[in-house]
């Protein structure tokens, strides 16, 4: 190939532009030795988002998991199956003895790594910085900086790690009473009644007993420590029994024995069966899955229901038992403790019988995180990495923080202007007792009044104090006991509201903490995605779209005749008359090579071929294990239509066509993300031609098309009749690749696998290098239904006065048509749409939109607004010179939608509006 592709290749790999330097010096990884440096291998990763732009989970990784960093190959040799030796002999019972290694005394040390005796713990290391007064509940940040090293089977060196004890409690014993007490005492009625308190203990001053103010507020005290206390007593008791959780760990010997999770610490291998939730951060080393596979659900971290994949890494993927685990020698080396859920980078230096170290790159793919669950997965092994506080989820928890509702704030404001009052009236009392005091002294003299100017300042000031606690009722103290009471017994309505169950689960409605109920009503907007909360995440193939003809499994007859010019739709039924080669009432299919019957064809087959999801077969009947529904749902579409993909090998899928099961050789996988909003697997078909077939939002693929395209304007028409009708929309895409091509572009591939830093983006660049000049084969439509309840619901907060704001990565027209459907837009509503190409064009529009809503409300005319905008016009919108505007605009409307937007920008529109609020 050219100069040019050469050296857009070395700019693509940003391991040529900085050199990794490994931690035990001068042992860099050779290209040649590295696992990633295979022309055959292929990139697994089968995480995918289904909210960017199009159903971005049909690519293989959703978001909340998404994995790109390890460059795992799924076209690469992967572990022997369960109950396999790497040499072939077969376990019969994973409990009996078998022929291997001896268990061997705890590694002392090589060149390579030294020992526990010699290495120093670097996770503590923490930079010197000037110290500042702090509370003592408060815990000192630390900057860790360096590297974290564990030892592999060596529990000594990896003591001084922190344990696996987790507390989430706001309060223990000793700081109790002094934290509880600051709490209290932020609170201005409390802090008056604590001063009335002090100056009633002055003898001569207080005109009332020393204990009339101190036993009401000793009352307010304890019933909201009582409280106080009930609550946290439930968060001690949910961590007891989270800390007492048993899992097996690994001994020395060989054997596992049942630890307490508090118990566990890193360094340790867990042996985590089907169902069990991850006691620690871990790393996959390998799983009774034959490719090292293992199934996680994440709902307690991110609320997805649908299962993510995880794959051992094949340099460990065969240690499928305890004995081969224990072998292992050498370190980890780890990136520190953080709290990015989705990142994560790692090197495992194995040492062979020589000492010398093999690094093993590490990423996402292999790490399990705390509080996810093990699901269809017989059994699998983990190597703790982070242990208790130090977990990503842990890091993501924060502590229980002081609780101010606007309620509170608000009593508190008005306490200081009451007590700014009852200061003034004293001091007038006192002036006015004063003067009568001074003026009629020598009339009475039989009160032996002092004449002296400081014991005339000394009365003067008992007299303002006298008059403070005569005047204290003017603040009640039984209104903070009030709103107290109130508090806790609205939680407890909520606790039994039995409209708030839900019996499917049997879940009720559970009110943590009793400090924040009122604001429930106070509410004002609603932020929501779409996938999975307002629809049911159940996606089902619907239509699709093959060589400018749509199709359908049920075409109304308005549809099939056509309209305004249209061509008319088609049933699945005519498209396998077309495969099968019969005649059909509405084309002449001929035998060219680009005709319609082929286009089909590549079509179905790429629907069957570029995915990652596993077959399962269940009584006969196979049964698809996707990490998202939307992907299961694309494959048993091709399945459907006589492509049905049922055997997935390390190397190759296996898919029936009509009849004939035929074998596609998996090369490579270039993942999707959120960046990228595409997916593309290269595949050698079975005529030996090299493809490359690739899937993804219509506005990435289009310009990755070739210049003559002859499906590209029907296909846009049909995905705005798709997106009209609320289906989730993606452009399907292939070409063929020449063998010098390819061999060309796998070595800038394998390269960028093998980068220790920036392998994400060196994997991004080469993938970029061949995903061009693509042929439009068509498009597809998925269903995914609202949830029941969703439009009373929505309709409901609406009449409250709640405003939902919707963010999905939808197109514009599939969320208009979901917002009518769940009664988020009404049709009396008037649509600002905002759609706009640059940010000055933006700007200009928000301006002249809301310049004329403030003209027509300030004539009395009130009108419903729906503001709906894009991602790229939401990326204009929320620069620094136009946010202000468009916040303005949004407010105004009584319902937001904002389309095609990736997570970051969702996250990024939810900061810039509630900062603006």
């Amino acid at each position: 190939m050219s100069d040019d592709f050469v050296r857009l290749v070395s700019q693509a790999n940003p391991a040529l532009r900085q050199q990794y330097q490994p931690a035990n010096g001068g042992y860099p990884p050779s290209s040649s030795a590295s696992p990633f440096h295979s022309n055959n291998s292929g990139q697994l990763d089968p995480f995918f988002d289904d909210e960017d732009d199009i159903p971005d989970s049909a690519f293989g990784h959703p978001m909340a998991m998404q994995s790109k960093e390890s460059g795992l190959p799924l076209a690469r040799s992967g572990a022997a199956p369960a109950g396999v030796l790497p040499d072939g002999d077969i376990l019969q019972d994973w409990d009996d003895d078998v022929q291997v290694p001896a268990p061997q005394p705890p590694f002392s040390g090589s060149a390579a790594f030294p020992g526990p005796s010699n290495i120093p713990n670097k996770d503590k290391t923490v930079a010197k910085r000037k110290r500042k007064w702090r509370w003592p509940w408060k815990k000192e940040e630390e900057i860790l900086e360096g590297e974290r090293v564990i030892a592999l089977n060596n529990s000594i060196a990896n003591g001084d790690f922190c344990s696996n004890y987790v507390s989430t409690s706001k309060y223990n014993v000793v700081t109790f009473m002094p934290k509880f007490l600051f709490e209290q005492f932020s609170k201005y009625a409390n802090m008056f009644f604590l001063f009335t308190v002090c100056i009633q203990q002055i003898p001569g001053v207080s005109p009332t007993n020393q204990y009339t103010t101190i036993a009401p507020l000793a009352v307010v005290l304890l019933a909201s420590a009582i409280k106080e206390f009930q609550e946290d007593l439930k968060r001690h008791q949910s961590d007891a029994e989270l800390n007492a959780r048993l899992a097996k760990v690994l001994q020395p010997d060989a054997t596992f024995v049942d630890k307490k999770w508090k118990d566990i610490m890193v360094g340790d291998v867990v042996r985590m069966e089907s169902d069990d939730f991850i006691p620690a951060d871990m790393l996959l080393l390998s799983s009774s899955e034959p490719e090292g596979f293992c199934y996680i659900e994440t709902s307690n971290l991110d609320g997805e229901t649908n299962l993510k994949i995880k794959q051992a890494s094949p340099q460990t993927s065969h240690l499928t038992s305890p004995h081969l685990v224990t072998a292992l020698h050498g370190s980890l080396r780890s990136e520190h403790p953080n709290n990015s859920l989705y990142t994560y980078e790692g090197t495992l230096e194995l040492l062979n019988e020589m000492g010398l170290p093999k690094q093993v790159p590490l990423g996402p793919d292999q790490l399990l995180l705390r509080g996810a669950q093990i699901r269809n997965t017989p059994w699998s092994y983990g190597l703790c990495v982070f242990t208790g506080h130090d977990t990503k989820l842990m890091r993501n928890a924060t502590a229980a923080p002081i609780k101010r509702t606007a309620v509170e704030k608000q009593v508190n404001i008005q306490i200081v202007f009451l007590f700014g009052f009852l200061l003034a009236l004293s001091i007038g009392s006192t002036i006015g007792s004063s003067i009568r005091a001074w003026v009629f002294a020598s009339q009475q003299w039989y009160l032996m009044e002092s004449t002296s100017i400081g014991s005339r300042a000394k009365s003067f000031i008992e007299d303002i104090l006298t008059f403070i606690i005569l005047y204290n009722n003017l603040i009640p103290i039984s209104l903070i006991v009030t709103m107290e009471v109130v508090k806790f017994q609205q939680a407890q309505l909520i606790n039994s509201d039995l409209d708030m169950y839900y019996a499917k689960t049997d879940t009720p409605a559970l009110c943590r903490t009793s400090s924040l109920v009122e604001e429930l009503g106070q509410i004002e907007y609603v932020f929501s995605d779409k996938t999975g909360t307002l629809t049911r995440n159940e996606m089902e193939f619907r239509c699709c779209s093959i060589a400018g003809v749509a199709y359908a499994d049920v075409v109304d007859e308005s549809k099939r005749e056509g309209e305004d010019g249209k061509d008319g739709w088609r049933t699945f039924a005519e498209m396998k008359t077309i495969l099968e080669g019969g005649s059909n009432p509405f084309v002449d299919v001929g035998p060219s090579p680009g005709g319609e019957r082929e286009v089909i064809d590549e079509f179905l087959t790429l629907l069957a071929v570029c995915h990652t999801v596993i077959p399962e077969d269940r009584d006969g009947k196979i049964h698809y294990q996707a990490s998202s529904p939307d992907e299961a749902a694309l494959v048993a579409g091709a399945e459907l239509l006589g492509y049905q993909f049922h055997t997935r090998k390390p190397k190759s899928v296996f898919v029936n066509i009509r009849g004939t099961s035929k074998e596609y050789q998996i090369l490579n996988v270039c993942e999707f993300n959120s960046t990228r909003k595409r997916m593309s697997t290269i595949v050698r078909c079975p005529d030996g031609k090299i493809k490359v077939f690739c899937k993804g939002a219509d506005t990435v693929i289009l310009e990755r098309l070739s210049p003559e395209q002859p499906y590209t304007e029907k296909t846009l028409v049909h995905l705005e009749d798709y997106a009209t009708e609320g289906l989730r929309t993606l452009c399907i895409a292939a070409r063929e690749v020449s063998e010098q091509e390819y061999k060309q572009w796998v070595a800038v591939y394998n390269e960028a696998a093998a980068t220790i830093n920036g392998r994400g983006e060196a994997l991004d660049k080469a993938a970029e290098l061949i995903e061009k000049d693509l042929f439009l084969l068509g498009a597809t439509a998925i269903e995914d239904k609202l949830q029941e309840g969703v439009p009373d619901t929505i309709h409901t907060l609406q009449t409250a006065g709640i405003k939902v704001w919707v963010l999905t990565g939808d197109r514009q027209e599939t969320a208009i048509n979901i917002g009518m459907s769940c009664r988020l837009i009404s049709e009396s509503m008037n649509l600002v749409i905002v759609n706009e190409e640059t940010a000055h064009d933006t700007q200009e529009f928000i301006t002249k939109r809301l310049t004329a809503i403030k003209n027509q409300r300030s004539t009395g005319e009130l009108e419903d607004l729906a503001l709906i905008i894009d991602g790229k016009s939401l990326t204009y919108a929320l620069e620094k010179e136009i946010s202000k505007t468009f916040l303005e605009l949004a407010i105004m409307c009584k319902a937001v939608i904002c389309c095609t937007c990736c997570e970051a920008r969702q996250a990024e529109f939810e900061i810039h509006t509630v900062g603006h609020r």
